[in-house]
């Protein structure tokens, strides 16, 4: 019996995987909101008594550091455990009751109950560059589990060894169906198509997402896609913020720009500075003294060798620091580069995302010079002001005007994104396909559900939640008849 050709084992995969979702999905819809958190505390405990030897195998495949490893195990079990809180407490299903009222005006009111239910079986796209928090168990699988939905996860090839090792791990504690891990690019275009699968969530380049993106809305019934793709997350740093404390700007933002070689989507990757600040020196210091480390993969390194080559040789663009790419192949050195306000605005091509340890200073003659360049930049996830709150109140509005950003920071870093309930993880295209969404934060359980209402339905046929003696306890939201 001949091999099928790629495209039909792709398919095949892909519908086993989807068929097992959607036999799983009425039970875990279904399941009361207790045993639903319980699912999840038990994955959390699950990657802790693991987390040796899930962090070893992360290590041998990823190179990110056995520390920083086990720190985003204890990050992605937090994230669970925050969501089995969530679970517990209800809310996210937004029930609301308007009992019945024969005096309404204009006209009698019927029983109005609603509530959000499971979309069903979703994809999730693991991402490269967080292992653990964007990968099998992370905050797309643990917010789809929390909605009730069965999750069919498509490995990412930089970590496949730790990806079945962690769908092996789930497996113990999950009902059969609940998760399952498919591999290969063919078998995640394949998902995105399959009528089974009701949404998808990914995290990647532009180019990847976009891709998966038109296959999910070109479908004969269209899906949601939530994408999260690339991000250039400017830092506009005001003159008397300079003035004050540019020293230490300077290192504060080598620190987070370089923070695990440069790949997180938060990367501060554009740096705006006065001109005449006066801070080569001290910049390019920051940048000598880190050594050459390696990227995730071969893939990433020769994507950002090729376009830091591009930046760095730009007749716009004078490097700072950037020295010859090292030996290895694998390995990348941070780089920094500069150019101006209005080089940025006139060159769209220097606004390419470099995926890596390597950032780029725009220097500013006047406020005008900054908005003006502001505007013409993409959406991005992030964009930090650092200023001086006594003196910059009427330019931080001025600037924040000119910024499309999902989340404003003020004399902080991006790199590093809390897990909170206030959290908003996305942004405008092209940081994001969806930009009412967030990938991180209890509000990320949104994307796998849908609203229902149920008019004059016997109390007997309601779902628990919605039902009146309301089995489940959960916070709802009840207008009494006038």
């Amino acid at each position: 019996m001949s091999t099928p050709p790629p495209a039909t084992a792709a398919s095949s995969a892909a519908r086993a995987a989807t068929e097992a979702a959607e036999a799983a999905a009425p039970s875990l819809a279904a399941l009361p909101l207790p045993a639903r958190a319980s699912l999840l505390r038990g994955l959390s405990q699950a990657l802790g008594a693991n987390d040796a030897h899930l962090a070893s195998v992360a290590e041998d495949e990823t190179r990110l550091g056995v520390e920083r490893l086990k720190g985003e195990i204890r990050r992605t079990r937090v994230q669970l455990e925050m969501f089995a809180d969530a679970v517990e407490d209800g809310s996210f299903l937004d029930a609301v009751i308007d009992h019945a009222d024969p005096s309404a005006q204009p006209a009698p009111r019927p029983d109005i109950r609603r509530m959000l239910v499971p979309l069903g079986p979703v994809a999730v796209f693991s991402a490269s560059n967080f292992p653990f928090a964007f990968s099998v168990l992370g905050g797309d699988t643990a917010s789809a589990l929390t909605a009730g939905c069965p999750v069919v996860v498509k490995a990412h090839q930089g970590h496949p060894r730790l990806s079945d090792l962690t769908a092996e791990l789930a497996a113990d504690v999950l009902p059969e169906g609940v998760l399952t891990l498919v591999h290969g690019r063919e078998t995640g275009r394949a998902l995105v198509t399959d009528p089974a699968i009701r949404a998808a969530g990914f995290t990647g380049s532009t180019a990847g997402g976009r891709a998966l993106f038109d296959l999910a809305t070109g479908r004969p019934d269209p899906i949601p896609f939530y994408g999260e793709l690339g991000s250039l997350n400017p830092v506009v740093v005001t003159p008397a913020a300079c003035a004050a404390r540019g020293a230490d700007i300077v290192r504060e933002y080598a620190a987070s720009a370089t923070l695990g070689q440069g790949q997180f989507c938060t990367k501060p990757g554009l740096l705006f500075l006065p001109t005449g600040h006066g801070l080569d020196d001290a910049l390019r210091g920051e940048y000598v003294s880190r050594p050459p480390a390696p990227l995730l993969g071969d893939w990433i390194a020769n994507a950002y060798r090729t376009t830091l080559t591009a930046l760095a040789t730009h007749p716009a663009v004078r490097p700072l620091h950037n020295p010859p790419h090292p030996a290895e192949p694998r390995y990348a050195t941070p780089a920094l580069l500069t150019t101006t306000a209005e080089a940025l605005r006139t060159s769209p091509e220097l606004l390419e995302e470099c995926f890596g340890p390597a950032s780029l200073v725009v220097t500013y003659t006047t406020h005008e010079d900054v908005l003006e360049t502001l505007r013409a930049l993409p959406a991005g996830l992030t964009a930090t002001i650092h200023g001086d709150e006594a003196e910059d109140e009427d330019l931080f509005h001025t600037l924040t005007s000119a910024l499309r950003t999902g989340r404003l920071i003020w004399n902080g870093w991006p790199t590093g994104v809390a897990i909170t309930a206030a959290m908003h993880h996305g942004g405008p295209w092209p940081a994001t396909t969806s930009p009412l969404h967030t990938s991180v934060g209890t509000r990320a359980i949104t994307r796998w559900l849908r609203p229902i209402a149920y008019q004059n339905t016997p109390d007997a046929f309601l779902p628990p939640p919605l039902q009146q003696g309301n089995p489940w306890d959960i916070p709802r939201e009840v207008n009494l008849p006038s």
